[in-house]
């Protein structure tokens, strides 16, 4: 008997984590991609820029758009046309008010498609207006594969995205710390409320200890569709699935994936570095600001080169960037870091110094 139980235990850790050791994860999902979040490093990917009907995981783009609108104090009234859109809801009545933050953990939570539109009349002013400010919004992030209709993502032949597209605004999305919060917590009580709203994405409540947020999707035509975050150690990944049966086990097969074949290496120090040029007798001494860091596989991390580009007339200096440092796998651009006078004052922006170009367009490459 004792044997017996000793075998389903294996059987079950086989099913929940399918992938472990393999070349690259098995997903059911018709569109899938993993990418690190740091970098946008494209780990895995399975027709990540193909276009496709994506549900509610459009919430995403809803929420970050309000978050930052700077409104989330402010009371939004639900309208007639609020409350009679059909689909998952957080049961608004007409006239209702509801804080938009209230409205944003209903949206994130609970999928409430009347929460999405009550949030775009107010923040945009009306729902087409807000439609404009999403289609804005991924454009500037480099979207290229989307395009929206609506807040809530209810199907429409023009609205879709793709996997590296979702990915990409879940990653732009995650550096806010206020949708960090909403997005990892596993129930909110709206001040309007006298019960709790519960997450209903359970692979944060559930299923994987280390997963961080994210959020779901279905309709009939669509299927299936998810994203979500896990952070394990130093690393953080991102993962989106369309159209996934199993979507569950794809995430967690994608995630213990990327964890037990990458690691985020040091690529690049802090510090002085002399550089010698061919037209100077002495050495130009320049300096790196802060490390840089690259999701590496075991092989990768012994293939590494790089090359510096100094600028030939340092005598004509518009800032305090004498060159920049490229770094290469396989004769492959990677990411890219400014080097500086040693006797310079850094006014850029420090993620952009350290980080400079972390070559996004990388994107399904392995």
């Amino acid at each position: 008997m004792r044997f017996i139980s000793l075998l389903l235990v294996l059987l079950i850790a086989g099913l929940v984590y399918p992938t472990t050791g393999q070349a690259t994860p098995g997903v059911s999902a018709n569109n899938a991609i993993l990418i690190e979040q740091s970098t946008g490093r494209v780990l895995f990917e399975k027709g990540a820029h193909e276009k496709q009907s994506i549900a509610s995981i459009t919430k995403i783009m809803t929420a970050i758009i309000a978050i930052e609108s700077g409104k989330m104090q402010e009371m939004a009234t639900a309208s007639r046309n609020a409350i009679h859109t059909e689909g998952s809801s957080i049961y608004l009545e007409q006239g209702e008010k509801m804080s938009v933050e209230d409205l944003v953990y209903g949206l994130m939570l609970r999928s409430g498609n009347d929460a999405a539109v009550a949030i775009g009349e107010h923040v945009g002013g009306s729902e087409e207006g807000f439609v404009h400010l999403m289609n804005e919004k991924a454009k500037w992030l480099g979207m290229t594969n989307s395009h929206f209709d609506n807040p809530h993502g209810l199907d429409s032949v023009t609205h879709y995205s793709s996997a590296y597209d979702m990915a990409i605004l879940m990653q732009y999305a995650m550096e806010n710390e206020t949708f960090q919060k909403i997005t990892g917590s596993t129930s909110y009580l709206s001040t309007n409320r006298s019960y709790s709203w519960q997450n209903k994405n359970k692979l944060l409540t559930q299923f994987y200890e280390y997963c961080t947020g994210g959020k779901t999707g279905f309709t009939k035509k669509t299927g299936r569709t998810l994203v979500s975050s896990a952070e394990k150690g130093e690393m953080k990944l991102i993962a989106v699935t369309l159209n996934a049966p199993d979507d569950w086990r794809d995430h967690i097969g994608m995630f213990e994936w990327g964890f037990e074949n990458f690691s985020l290496e040091t690529i690049s120090e802090e510090g002085r570095e002399a550089y010698t040029l061919a037209n100077k007798e002495k050495p130009v001494i320049g300096k790196i600001t802060s490390n840089l860091k690259y999701p590496l596989s075991a092989n990768e991390k012994t293939q590494i080169t790089s090359k510096n580009f100094i600028l030939k007339d340092l005598t004509k200096l518009d800032s305090n960037v004498i060159g920049k440092k490229i770094y290469y796998i396989q004769k492959k651009q990677i990411a890219e870091v400014f080097i500086y006078k040693e006797d310079g004052m850094e006014k850029e922006d420090n993620l952009l110094s350290s980080t400079l170009n972390i070559m996004q367009h990388v994107m399904g490459w392995n």
